[in-house]
């Protein structure tokens, strides 16, 4: 795959990243020729094959280089989370057979450091930014790590490349483990290339020849959505990926975007939502008149998108002149000028969240797939989109439906190339997870409708099943209320084997800078859905202590509203509860790996 692009888009900028304040950017040719100096050094160190390089860092061309090279050289490419304590990092570098290990800066050699000696596998470890202060054996420098291999052959390189086939495995993704130990899903070249050529067509990504797509590089490349989106893809259709600083999501994506303008963009629905609480934020804070503007021109903007077949040359006049007023402004002040795709994947979209990026004309186009699909296996685009939908099977893989209800919900399936090969060392999880006829099942719910399009309704363990036998799906009802009520952060059905339905909510608060812990102060928007309400309340514990009369009568009201849509009877809220602080990892509420976006502090 590396080679064909090399052929065509040898010349074209791949990769680029700020130093001493400027973007240095390097050629195609240049990244392949890192890569392979990468992969022989790999070798001289002993990496065998099928065992693994692990990197542990935020998203830069080192990261990239180190992956392409260590599947050069027979290796696999395992992420780890920048978050992992040194323990969690322990189990995947010793459960993936780890024998070099690359790190960001000394933060992270920390934590090998004090687990080295507990890891048979591991012969050393390259640190790629910061100096090594204190010299150990077998402990090298980004630059020193590429000299190594400079007395290993072209032809050695080459035979171990030759050697290898499609259905071996190349790239290890580890899940979250919220249910017992991290999964290492198996991926294999098959899986990687034929994802990166199929899936992003599917979402109207453009070859270079056409149109060299530019995009920016943030998200964790341990989770499969980036990593298969920022460098795979990248390589596949000659994208040129700009890497965004470690602190994107704690504020300076925004100047990032700005700066490089992307011509596609994939964020997780947190960073959306992130994005549009602070821009309602800064709407609250704004002048009378703007405020209005803002509101007329989301409103034109919104109806236009809802129901694009029925407008009048009128309305579409109006749109027009909305959009640009007003919005396209405020797309260019996120960095979405040039931007013609935002993508959407990694967990559901909520109906808020969704609605007011349609107020921006923007569309948010959903993707939805596993680890063991090696990302998307669905895909919403340009020209495959319906609104809730995460879109139809990507040409080639098929999707089904299995013992389904009489609403039509069943338990999604997937068969395809994008379907992985296996957890690691774990054959009775694969034999769980697949059925007699070769099916993956997801543990999801959903429905296909008349044309072929997904959506997502649910999780298999998710469901409560109330002391009276019914089942309850509880994510519907969690996004009515927080639709009804913009001052809930969190909304937690209880109801397993119970009488009734209860539930938990948390207020929307301020995250510490430092910690993206939240603190007891109430946001922008919060503060001025009290005000709106009668309510002076500006923090949660003043509610909580209080039961702020004019906040709990909302609450009850906004409920009673979609108790009013239930259903029926059995999936109404009974009985609620404003917890006294929002959930967090801290507290541990969320967990550590597949809440990691949940976490980041987003500010703009």
């Amino acid at each position: 795959m590396f080679k064909e692009s090399l052929e065509k888009y040898g010349s074209l900028n791949a990769l680029a990243s700020r130093k001493n304040g400027k973007w240095e950017k390097i050629t195609f040719s240049e990244y392949y020729c890192f890569s392979r100096k990468a992969a022989k050094s790999f070798l001289k160190l002993g990496l065998e094959r099928f065992h693994s390089v692990a990197i542990l860092g935020f998203n830069s061309p080192e990261w990239f280089i180190s992956a392409v090279g260590a599947v050069f050289a027979g290796g696999i490419v395992t992420g780890i989370y920048t978050t992992n304590s040194p323990e969690a990092c322990h189990y995947i570098a010793y459960d993936s057979k780890t024998n070099i290990m690359v790190v960001e800066n000394r933060k992270q050699l920390d934590k090998i450091m004090q687990i080295w000696n507990r890891l048979p596998h591991l012969k050393a470890v390259v640190l790629y930014k910061d100096s090594v202060l204190e010299r150990h054996p077998n402990l090298y420098t980004m630059e020193e790590f590429l000299k190594l291999g400079d007395d290993i052959s072209d032809a050695t390189l080459d035979d171990i490349i030759n050697s290898q086939k499609p259905n071996q495995c190349c790239v290890l993704i580890y899940t979250s483990g919220t249910t017992g130990k991290p999964k290492g899903a198996m991926l294999s070249h098959d899986n990687i290339t034929w994802t990166s050529a199929h899936c992003s067509r599917a979402g109207d990504m453009q070859p270079a020849e056409v149109q060299q797509e530019s995009i920016v590089s943030y998200l964790p490349l341990s989770h499969i959505a980036a990593q298969i989106y920022d460098l795979w893809t990248g390589i596949k259709w000659g994208e040129q990926v700009y890497f965004a600083e470690p602190d994107a999501l704690k504020g300076s994506l925004i100047n990032t975007l700005k700066e490089v303008q992307p011509t596609s963009h994939m964020g997780v629905p947190r960073v959306w939502e992130k994005i549009m609480e602070k821009l309602k934020d800064a709407s609250a804070q704004s002048g009378f008149v703007k405020k209005k503007m803002l509101s007329w021109a989301m409103s034109v903007s919104l109806e236009r998108n809802l129901n694009c077949s029925s407008s009048s040359d009128l309305k579409q006049f109006w749109t027009r002149l909305a959009d640009y007023l007003v919005l396209a402004k405020i797309r260019s002040a996120l960095g979405f000028s040039s931007c013609q795709k935002h993508f959407c994947g990694a967990a559901p979209l909520n109906t808020e969240t969704l609605y007011f990026f349609l107020g921006l004309n923007i569309t948010l186009y959903e993707a939805y797939g596993m680890s063991e699909t090696t990302g998307p296996h669905c895909l919403s685009g340009p020209y495959n989109y319906r609104q809730r939908s995460c879109g139809k099977p990507v040409p080639g893989c098929r999707v089904k439906l299995v013992n389904e209800d009489t609403e039509g919900n069943g338990e999604i399936c997937f068969w395809g190339r994008t379907v992985f090969m296996g957890y690691l060392n774990m054959e009775d999880k694969t034999k769980e997870a697949f059925d007699e006829d070769g099916w993956l099942h997801s543990g999801d719910l959903g429905k296909l409708d008349k044309d072929g399009f997904l959506y997502v309704t649910g999780r298999i363990k998710d469901l409560i099943i109330t002391a009276g036998g019914e089942n309850v799906p509880p994510i519907p009802i969690e996004d009515a209320v927080k639709k009804e009520l913009p001052i809930v952060s969190n909304a937690m059905v209880i109801g397993d084997k119970k009488k009734f339905l209860s539930m938990l909510l948390t207020l929307k608060c301020i995250l510490d800078p430092d910690t993206s812990d939240p603190t007891d102060i109430l946001t922008e928007q919060a503060r001025d859905f009290c005000q709106k309400i009668g309510s002076k309340a500006t923090t949660v514990s003043e509610i909580v202590a209080t039961r702020d009369q004019a906040i709990y009568q909302a609450i009850q009201e906004g409920i009673n509203k979609v108790n009013m849509n239930a259903t029926n009877r059995v999936h109404c809220i009974q009985k609620w509860i404003v917890l006294p602080r929002d959930f967090s990892i801290s507290g541990g509420e969320l967990g550590k790996t597949c809440c990691f976006f949940l976490k980041q502090s987003f500010s703009i």
